[in-house]
């Protein structure tokens, strides 16, 4: 299997370009661009595109498909249908190329985000999972802190500790390295104590229970609301002290 990845500049988020060998057959996943080093890489391979595999519906992961796609009109774009991504059929667990490519649903960032497994031995995570970090919970489609709880301890870190991560953001991981490593998980696992921490987001009274990295070298913040709900939220919506 062959990766070619490119980062946003701005959005740091990935687009890949998926083959299973030189003179073969490649897809991309995701779509935020700039996908013109992936369009010289599927040439300098002589790779034949055939799909785009979304993770999700935001902008910064679907702003490129309509230069992939003319630049090769027949590429077929599939998603989860609760994206509501104009042009996208529903994404089916298939052989493309040489390799084998299933979904896993993995909602609580949007309600259709997918995690694409690739050969056995690579996942693609969306806004899921980052190296060291989690997907929040406050963006357009998110379905909240118990689905993105569950779609990471329940669905992803049940792969193989050696599965390659390779994340909507920023650098890969391995499933092992964020079961040991990442803050969030070692928390779900009981490994570390929750925070106690009074703060606001917003302005609205909450209690910091972790302080987080985020994939963006800023932080990701897990906070617990007076009624008890949990949520996730960018650091820079959080006052602390």
């Amino acid at each position: 299997m062959l990766i070619e990845r490119s980062m946003h500049p701005q959005f740091v988020s990935n687009t890949y370009l998926v083959a299973d060998r030189e003179g073969g057959t490649a897809f991309f996943i995701d779509a935020g661009g700039p996908v013109e080093p992936l369009v010289d890489a599927a040439l300098r391979l002589s790779v034949t595109p055939t799909h785009v595999l979304l993770t999700h519906h935001h902008f910064d992961h679907v702003s490129e498909v309509g230069a992939l796609k003319e630049r090769w009109p027949s590429l077929v774009v599939l998603a989860h249908p609760a994206e509501g991504i104009e042009g996208a059929a529903a994404f089916a667990d298939q052989t493309i190329g040489e390799l084998d490519v299933r979904a896993l649903h993995t909602p609580g960032h949007t309600g259709g985000m997918l995690a694409f497994v690739v050969g056995g031995s690579d996942v693609f995570t969306g806004d899921t999972l980052f190296r060291g970090s989690v997907g929040g919970v406050r963006a357009p489609g998110a379905t909240g802190y118990a689905d993105l709880r569950s779609s990471i301890m329940d669905v992803l870190m049940q792969l193989p500790p050696e599965t390659t991560v390779h994340p909507g953001h920023t650098d890969p991981t391995t499933i092992g390295d964020e079961w040991e490593t990442n803050r969030f998980v070692r928390i779900w696992r009981g490994l570390d104590p929750e925070g106690s921490e009074p703060c606001s987001v917003e302005g609205e009274p909450a209690t910091l229970v972790l302080w987080g990295d985020d994939y963006d070298g800023g932080h990701k913040a897990w906070v617990r609301w007076p009624d008890g709900r949990d949520d996730i939220v960018p650091g820079s919506r959080v006052s602390r002290g």
